[in-house]
């Protein structure tokens, strides 16, 4: 007998505010949870340790996405739909401004860093997501516990900075934009991938 979904696929965390692409159109369901590829985008190598905390799993055994699967992260057959070129649902955000950003989990795991890219001024919207629609240095980074070891975070179920949104100051754009969250585990060689569909307004 065939496993149900909800026990045959990974299941660990997604943007709910701002909602993501993934949020949206899987309402809530279990493959916006489980984007889940190789950490330090826009990187491309396995096996790179962290650029602050050497002491953390390196990255790999999975891959970063290649461009073209960004949006999900690499995730096929589940995810490619969000990798389509298509009119989604937007989000609008004040350009400039602090807001909160809240993800929501099925499955805790250590983090290190949250990271957040924005589309370059000149993007094209008709053109598929890759590197090189993105500005190379996020925009904003939020690390909860700074330079810790991982072994001495609290275990990812007992975390309550995991349930907590985090301030996010958002970058100067006008128009559509594209937002990639990027989620990094602390002590995995995984990330996990969310973007944000945002119509900045002034």
């Amino acid at each position: 007998m065939a496993a149900k979904n909800s026990d045959a696929v990974p299941r660990h965390g997604r943007l709910t505010s701002p909602r993501s692409r993934a949020d949206i159109h899987f309402n809530g369901g279990w493959p916006s949870n489980g984007l889940e590829a190789g950490k330090f985008f826009p990187a491309t190598q396995v096996g790179l340790p962290d650029p602050d905390v050497p002491t953390d799993i390196p990255s790999g055994p999975k891959a970063v996405p290649p461009d073209g699967k960004i949006a999900s992260g690499g995730s096929e057959p589940a995810g490619a739909v969000l990798d389509e070129v298509r009119d989604w649902p937007k989000v609008d955000l004040r350009a400039g401004v602090e807001v909160p950003f809240q993800w929501g989990f099925s499955a805790k795991h250590r983090t290190r860093r949250y990271n957040y890219f924005v589309t370059k001024e000149d993007w094209n919207p008709s053109a598929p997501l890759s590197r090189a629609q993105f500005e190379r240095e996020p925009f904003a980074t939020y690390k909860p516990y700074g330079d810790m070891p991982y072994d001495k975070m609290p275990e990812a179920h007992d975390d309550p900075h995991l349930d907590k949104p985090h301030p996010v100051k958002l970058p100067n754009r006008s128009g559509y934009h594209v937002i990639l969250g990027v989620w990094e585990v602390a002590d995995t060689g995984h990330a996990f991938y969310q973007v944000i569909d945002v119509n900045f307004t002034q």
